[in-house]
């Protein structure tokens, strides 16, 4: 059974820092694209950013570009978003996913999803 599980989740404040964490298991995911999607209340769902299986490509939203990072330890099966300079706006549940490439991810093609974890940012 494929399990995709978020942490790192909680309440900032406004142009604070926060780090997620998605632990995989029973997959490895060494040829999967990974990403973080985020659902704020009434609006659909988005994806934030993307990495692909190898590390070397990435994909960010306009909307985090320059405050988000996302990386990968495949040895691990973990996958990491790093958030800074928080807006309100961020205020989200972030999902973790996985895809068979970057593309399919963006077309919300996903293979895998994670419970989510909560972020919320105060000002």
């Amino acid at each position: 059974q494929v399990q995709l599980v978020e942490s790192g989740g909680g309440l900032v404040q406004a142009g604070g820092s926060l780090r997620l964490s998605c632990a995989a298991s029973g997959v490895t995911l060494s040829r999967d694209a990974m990403g973080w999607f985020r659902q704020a209340p009434g609006k659909e769902r988005e994806l934030a950013a993307a990495i692909s299986w190898s590390g070397a490509g990435t994909y960010y939203a306009d909307s985090v570009k320059g405050r988000f990072t996302i990386s990968r330890d495949n040895a691990k099966n973990m996958v990491y978003l790093q958030m800074s300079s928080l807006k309100e706006e961020d205020t989200a549940v972030y999902y973790c996913a996985a895809a068979i490439s970057v593309h399919h991810m963006a077309s919300s093609s996903v293979d895998y999803w994670g419970q989510g974890t909560q972020v919320t940012v105060v000002s």
